[in-house]
């Protein structure tokens, strides 16, 4: 691997270092990114150095006990393996993926850059509807969420997350499918749903043994 790097610029040596740190990261690179300013689209370099050296890179994260996954209908390249650092998400992240999933699979079928294109009032909208978003989150909470989002290829947002507003657009990639299979959402929505039920039935629980105990 060393005699392989010694025969790349410098230049192209860092491009290298970037792209696997990325990978790390974020877990995937998507050939198009969108400005998060004006969402247009934009060819994305770090995927075309990855495609450049992609059997360097597949034999470096072999040896760290990852492997790189190529997608070429969606245009992704991403890792997977026991080496790959995992994060476990919160019950409110893992509610909103559900509403971005469905709201992607509900506008896809529209024309034009707006069918993957929502917002904070749509969001907190389909959370009503589904019951899974029943009361309003604490922004720390938001940020934190759309942070992750963002970080993982997930969605594009624009500028700082604290000054989002209720109608700043975000862009949904497609990378949503390697985290809501589309043939479960509706049984994943009813399963998530029902724990937000069982959560305020117990909220109500531990509020009448309160009032007991105070009594």
């Amino acid at each position: 691997m060393l005699e392989y790097l010694e025969q790349v610029s410098l230049t192209e040596q860092e491009n290298i270092k970037k792209v696997i740190q990325d990978l790390f990261r974020q877990t995937c690179i998507l050939k198009i990114k969108y400005d998060p300013e004006t969402l247009v689209a934009k060819d994305n370099e770090r995927y075309h150095i990855c495609n450049r050296h992609r059997a360097f890179i597949e034999d470096y994260l072999q040896v760290l006990d990852c492997q790189l996954y190529h997608d070429p209908m969606e245009h992704i390249f991403r890792i997977q393996g026991d080496g790959v650092p995992v994060k476990k998400i919160g019950l409110t992240t893992t509610k909103i993926l559900l509403l971005l999933k469905l709201i992607y699979r509900e506008k896809i079928m529209g024309e034009g850059l707006q069918a993957s294109v929502t917002n904070l009032e749509e969001l907190r909208s389909y959370g009503m509807q589904t019951g899974l978003l029943t009361e309003r989150l604490p922004a720390s909470e938001w940020n934190q969420t759309l942070q992750l989002l963002k970080r993982h290829q997930i969605l594009e947002i624009p500028g700082a997350i604290s000054n989002l507003t209720d109608d700043t657009p975000m862009y949904i990639y497609s990378t949503i499918h390697l985290y809501c299979p589309t043939k479960e959402i509706n049984e994943m929505i009813q399963l998530y749903k029902g724990e937000q039920e069982e959560e305020e039935m117990d909220d109500e629980s531990e509020e009448d043994m309160q009032t007991i105990m105070f009594d």
